[in-house]
């Protein structure tokens, strides 16, 4: 294995390995810190965590220990990945997580770039923008759990960390690899918040990112990375899964939201009232005996507009809503695989850790894209495909194409 990555939920962690599967690594996901060794044909190991909203202590034993099995597997370089949004609590796990993987790898100056130009997230000056608009005005200030209301990811950082935060501003990126270089150089311990607006200015900095042992970032980063060790791009393998389907979303983005609202055009859909699941009141069997009656893929939804979401969440608790609904999806997607159901399309990163914690897998191999970000993937030893899709990810007729890629669709 050359790259470790750890990664803070189930959507990153694929988006992260398609990068670098499509870069020509041999890429496996896996579910949480494996207890055996990785194949020897594995040169990219992507190990997904749910730590994104954890305790930071609990996040920060989960990362060290996931590292420290990356490292046994001979990983070289490891990537903390968090969401091109950057979103996490605003007390962490960012900064914490990343100094104490620094620590464990020697490092003291360790470069964070989560910018992703091909989904429309890019830094410049040291805030993020979400296409045209600052992070705070583009929908994630009203993410159920994780709001971001501050684009400059400086100040973000710098809540979350002991170590000075610095930053390389895109002038220095767009001056080539020897510029970027002397930047991250120096003798201070820092972590630097790097620009980048295009997909050029993301090869440069893995470029100049050859032989560090740490980098905190978004999937984008990793575009520049195989071919530092002499890996070529390659088409990726797939065999899919032609049984039946059904779209699971939990996340109330506004891209997932207008995805929902295109399929409920085309398929059948029931939405899942959040006080009803904290209430218990839906019947699992109920559910699955819906969903296998459906001539077409159908979808279960609880995406809802974010004031409904914060209305559920002052009469319950932000916590106990999120939990319920996590909870009935990950026992739905078991019951469901359990009674045929071959191809699983999900929306939202907790859902998505949800449901895979829920059908029990260990291993996820990575197929061929669905959209920038989101990859086919088929469960190591099953014959399950899904796609798990983070919040703001893919466009309007997504379920439809996840589905027909799911299959045999090239």
């Amino acid at each position: 294995m050359k790259i470790g990555v750890v990664a803070d939920d189930f959507t990153g962690a694929s988006d992260i390995a398609l990068t670098l599967a499509e870069g020509g690594m041999p890429t496996v996901q896996y579910v949480g810190v494996p207890k055996q060794a990785a194949g020897p044909d594995v040169q990219a190991g992507v190990v997904a965590l749910k730590s994104r909203t954890a305790p930071v202590n609990e996040a920060i034993s989960q990362s060290l220990h996931a590292c420290d099995w990356l490292l046994e597997q001979g990983a070289e370089q490891i990537i903390f990945k968090v969401c091109s949004t950057f979103d996490s609590t605003d007390a962490g796990n960012i900064g914490q997580v990343t100094e104490a993987l620094a620590e464990r790898l020697g490092e003291d100056r360790v470069v964070v770039c989560p910018a992703f130009p091909e989904n429309g997230r890019s830094i410049y000056q040291g805030y993020l923008f979400v296409k045209d608009q600052l992070l705070s005005e583009s929908g994630m200030q009203n993410h159920p759990l994780t709001p971001m209301t501050d684009p400059d990811l400086r100040r973000v950082l710098a809540r979350q960390t002991q170590w000075p935060v610095e930053h390389i501003p895109l002038s220095a990126v767009m001056s080539g690899v020897d510029s970027v270089a002397e930047a991250i150089a120096g003798d201070q311990r820092c972590m630097l918040i790097a620009d980048a607006v295009r997909d050029e200015d993301l090869v440069t900095l893995g470029r100049a990112l050859k032989g560090r042992r740490l980098m905190t970032a978004g999937s984008g980063l990793a575009l520049g990375l195989p071919a530092n060790f002499g890996i070529a791009p390659s088409d990726i393998p797939w065999v899919g899964s032609n049984g039946a389907g059904v779209v699971l979303s939990g996340s109330c983005s506004i891209a997932t939201r207008e995805q929902v609202a295109n399929y409920r055009r085309v398929a059948p859909a029931q939405e899942l009232d959040a006080d009803e699941v904290v209430a218990g009141n839906y019947s699992l069997q109920a559910l699955v005996e819906w969903v296998l009656k459906q001539e077409v893929p159908p979808l279960l939804f609880s995406s809802a507009d974010p004031d409904v979401v914060k209305a559920a969440q002052a009469k319950h608790g932000r916590q106990a809503v999120a939990s319920a609904i996590e909870e009935l999806f990950a026992n739905l997607a078991a019951a469901l695989s359990q009674s045929g159901v071959r191809r699983i399309v999900v929306a939202g990163g907790e859902t998505s850790g949800a449901v895979v914690s829920g059908l029990g897998v260990s291993g996820l191999e990575i197929g061929p894209r669905i959209a920038a970000g989101v990859p086919a993937l088929k469960v190591v030893g099953q014959p399950l495909a899904l796609a798990l899709k983070s919040g703001n990810f893919g466009g309007p007729d997504f379920f439809v194409e996840a589905l027909e890629r799911l299959g045999n669709a090239s």
